[in-house]
């Protein structure tokens, strides 16, 4: 009797045979020639040589499907093995979610995609350009998409880092009062990219990811001198860099880089003093090739329906 042995790595045992073992018994009811063996984060198949190869086949399938959504069903193991009972629930199941196309599946079977057209335009974008500014109010959706679109690429390998990277406004005395080292210190202001992350990436792996520095997180001045190639760098609120410190940024970009930069002009904290680097860079950069423009606005809010009712508010006074 011929046996095949795989130690599950970097998935979850529990993801892989379900609740109450219903994916387990599934698996087991198309392969019944077969006797499958479940043991923690190991499973043993023994049985004829040519079941087994098309189980080796077939199992490979079912962990990239868990690697890609972060979860699975005993219908998509029926999907997954070619079973034609599904078919149609699946080709139902697919129109249903995809309003627009998926950017990319996040723990717990969370579905991140574009929710309005500029979120689209967002997502088309990148495919041709290399540089996208995403400018718009709270709310509309600007870094989540961005960063929804670093994660893909970096789960498709079309990258092999992710940078995010933010002003920290603060960085002279204020900060200084904060308790703690530089990373306590910076942290609170690079908080909302932690948020998206712990959206689209389980939390185990985003942990190793942040301790091998695939992801780094980092204040906007620790980007000088660096050449930023072969990855996704993302600056948030850039509205908050002068510009000298968006002149230096854009120029860290590497042959192979894609950048994305996104900003609010209606909140910039800057001293009055300072002119926000992302009001020259809108008027000077749009006529170069590469480079594209997108103007997001209250029609893309997808928070709570009150925010855009709130800009509304706050735009009146501001006429």
């Amino acid at each position: 009797m011929n046996e095949f042995t795989q130690t599950l790595e970097q998935v979850n045992p529990i993801i892989v045979w379900g609740a109450n073992n219903e994916n387990f018994e599934a698996l087991k009811k198309q392969f019944p020639k077969l006797k499958i063996v479940a043991r923690g984060n190991e499973v043993k198949v023994l049985g004829d040589e040519t079941e087994l190869h098309l189980f080796q086949n077939k199992f490979s399938e079912i962990l990239k499907h868990i690697d890609q959504y972060q979860s699975l069903t005993p219908n998509d193991i029926l999907h997954i093995l070619g079973s034609p009972e599904t078919s149609a629930d699946s080709e139902k199941s697919t129109e249903k979610t995809n309003g627009s196309e998926p950017i990319v599946f996040g723990p717990n079977g969370i579905v991140v995609k574009a929710r309005t057209a500029n979120q689209r335009r967002m997502v088309e974008s990148i495919a041709t350009n290399d540089v996208i500014f995403a400018i718009g109010p709270a709310g509309t959706g600007k870094t989540y998409t961005a960063v929804a679109l670093a994660v893909r690429s970096l789960k498709n390998k079309e990258i092999k880092r992710i940078i995010l990277t933010r002003p920290a406004v603060e960085a002279g005395e204020n900060l200084g009062f904060l308790p703690g080292d530089l990373k306590e210190k910076i942290d609170p202001y690079l908080r909302p990219l932690y948020d998206a992350l712990d959206d689209m990436i389980p939390a185990d792996k985003l942990k190793l990811y942040l301790e091998n520095r695939t992801i780094e997180i980092a204040p906007l001045a620790f980007m000088r001198g660096r050449t930023l190639d072969n990855c996704f760098v993302i600056l948030d609120e850039a509205q908050n860099a002068t510009d000298m410190q968006l002149k230096m940024f854009l120029t860290r970009m590497g042959p192979t880089a894609k950048f994305i930069v996104t900003g609010d002009v209606t909140q910039i904290d800057l001293p009055k003093i300072q002119q926000s680097g992302l009001h020259t860079a809108l008027r000077i950069l749009p006529e170069i090739k590469g480079i594209d423009i997108i103007y997001l606005s209250g029609e893309d809010v997808v928070r709570h329906k009150l925010v855009r009712r709130i800009l509304e508010a706050y735009g009146d006074i501001q006429k």
